[in-house]
């Protein structure tokens, strides 16, 4: 069936509604029948268009996007320097908190009329408004290796104002390399487990950096804690970014 135009819909209920209005019961199921045939409406929908002469769809105002001046701008590149350009999401968390560390040591001092719509962005306007800045500093975006992205994507990411006072058990997890001056060849790394909620911490030697072996070692540590291990935080590293952990 061809799709009408939205020009030629809105002549149709024109031209239908009066009649529909008009009608009686069984003239009436013969429009609607029509009505409903040519455009393709569910028949409660078709109904109510016809008694109402209008789809009244378009007839609402849609919210234009919201625009913010220079200060504004100005204010938040800032505040994204300040915060060692961190994306969007962490930013929006982290803003409120920086703001007031930052006008308490006399290192910015906003007005309200900025102050209210730089706490008030979304994480999505934020990264929109810095899109240029970054562009401009020539950093260019990493894309996830081969084989990630669908165990990254089954992961939520949080930030530190997501944890909301958790309960003993869900604990920061990093390794800390042992390198000394060069990260050339292999080295002993040790797995760090930090309780969020007590900050208890265990540690555990790994003699190469491997997904395997860290799962042994992470084994391990959880047999020594005082708690049920509940939940692991890391960064990005795929050594922890893997099916192998995942499992």
């Amino acid at each position: 069936m061809r799709r009408l135009s939205m020009a030629t819909r809105d002549e149709l209920i024109t031209a239908l509604s009066r009649r529909y209005g008009e009608a009686g019961r069984i003239e009436r199921g013969r429009i609607l029948d029509e009505f409903v045939a040519v455009t393709g409406y569910h028949r409660k929908h078709a109904m109510r268009v016809l008694r109402s002469g209008s789809t009244g769809s378009r007839n609402a105002r849609r919210p234009g996007r919201r625009v913010y001046g220079e200060a504004v701008r100005e204010a938040l590149i800032l505040l994204w320097e300040a915060s060692d350009r961190v994306c969007g999401k962490r930013l929006k968390a982290l803003l409120p908190v920086l703001i007031a560390a930052m006008e308490r040591h006399g290192r910015l001092e906003l007005d309200p009329l900025v102050r209210t719509p730089v706490v008030a962005m979304s994480a999505a306007t934020i990264d929109r408004a810095l899109a240029p800045c970054r562009a401009a500093s020539g950093r260019r975006r990493r894309w996830p290796s081969a084989g990630v992205p669908s165990v990254r994507r089954e992961i939520p990411v949080r930030t530190f104002a997501d944890w909301c006072d958790p309960p003993p058990g869900f604990v920061e997890a990093d390794l800390v390399v042992h390198s000394g001056p060069s990260m050339r060849g292999s080295y002993v790394q040790t797995l760090v487990l930090t309780d969020i909620a007590s900050g208890w911490t265990e540690c555990g030697a790994l003699l190469v950096r491997e997904q395997h072996l860290l799962t042994e070692v992470l084994d391990k540590l959880k047999a020594t804690m005082p708690f049920a291990l509940a939940g692991i935080d890391t960064d990005n590293d795929s050594v922890f970014i893997n099916e192998t952990l995942k499992a």
